[in-house]
């Protein structure tokens, strides 16, 4: 499978923003780690690829981000979280729960999601005071609720398209999405071009598996032009920071859990991974600095 990957450009003589993603590879990552049902990838897979287009325009590498799409529907809270190098991580709070399919025969996003709730990014370029941004979900189809966000949190008219495609064996066949964003000052005339190019794409995750994002895109613009970046899925815990979080424990709280549990267990949802230290490991982490 080809990696993920955006591509971005001016249009419009200028006055556009537009990005092209593909991110099936991250979205079959997270099928794999999360044991996703079919509308569950799609809900992650939709909030990612927002995320990854969000993590884009973040100032630098070490820069932050993290969305939280909270409804009423099945599938409970959808958290992801990226940085400025476009790695991202993600869970949905019940990856098991499932729904048919819509009358039209498409995944029920919204019901998965669910109407009723907020949308939050939260961003800490470095800058000392991150910018957290809330809006009302607006259908839990996703792509509209993040077009209302960058109207109302940001000011910029954004439109959105996002697709999931999943295979009858639930593999991920294609995802990604298209941002037309006017910059400020663009005329009406500008305004109503974008929208009638985001018509064009209520079906994206079929031209994305037809034609990739670079054929998308190409539409547009020579991809020989575009600022084209990777996106992966890859998460920040590790074995050796869960030996630091242990440490920062302390010995005694540490022995502790040892007692009650027979061993110091941390998990991560965002991968999906859990980090079991047993007796002798605690104690050998605390010797390596002295104060077992």
């Amino acid at each position: 499978m080809q990696k993920s990957v955006i591509y971005k450009t001016l249009i419009m003589d200028g006055a556009v923003s537009l990005a092209v993603l593909d991110t099936t590879a991250v979205v079959e990552e997270a099928i794999s780690r999360h044991a996703l049902t079919p509308v569950a990838a799609a809900a992650l897979g939709r909030t990612m690829t927002a995320t990854a287009y969000l993590c884009s325009w973040l100032k630098t590498e070490e820069s932050s981000l993290s969305v939280t799409v909270k409804g009423d529907g099945v599938g409970g809270k959808i958290c992801v979280a990226g940085d400025g190098r476009l790695f991202l991580r993600g869970f949905v709070e019940h990856p098991e729960a499932d729904l048919p399919p819509r009358g039209d025969g498409k995944l029920d996003v919204g019901g998965f999601t669910g109407k009723n709730g907020t949308l939050t990014v939260i961003r800490d370029d470095g800058e000392g005071i991150p910018f957290v941004g809330t809006t009302a979900l607006v259908s839990g189809e996703i792509a509209e609720d993040f077009s209302a966000y960058f109207l109302e949190s940001e000011q910029l008219p954004t439109a959105v398209a996002l697709g999931v495609k999943i295979a009858p064996d639930g593999h991920c066949l294609a995802a990604g999405g298209v941002f037309f964003q006017p910059l400020p000052g663009a005329s009406e005339e500008v305004l109503a071009a974008v929208e009638a190019e985001a018509r064009k794409f209520v079906a994206i995750s079929t031209r994305l598996e037809r034609e990739g994002a670079a054929g998308v895109f190409s539409a547009y613009a020579p991809v020989r032009d575009a600022v084209t970046r990777e996106v992966a899925f890859r998460c920040h815990c590790s074995r050796g920071r869960v030996a630091d979080l242990i440490r920062s424990l302390g010995v005694e709280e540490a022995r502790a859990i040892v007692r009650d549990e027979g061993r110091v267990s941390v998990y991560c949802h965002y991968c999906n991974t859990t980090y079991d230290f047993g007796g002798e490991e605690v104690e050998a982490l605390f010797a390596a600095t002295g104060e077992a």
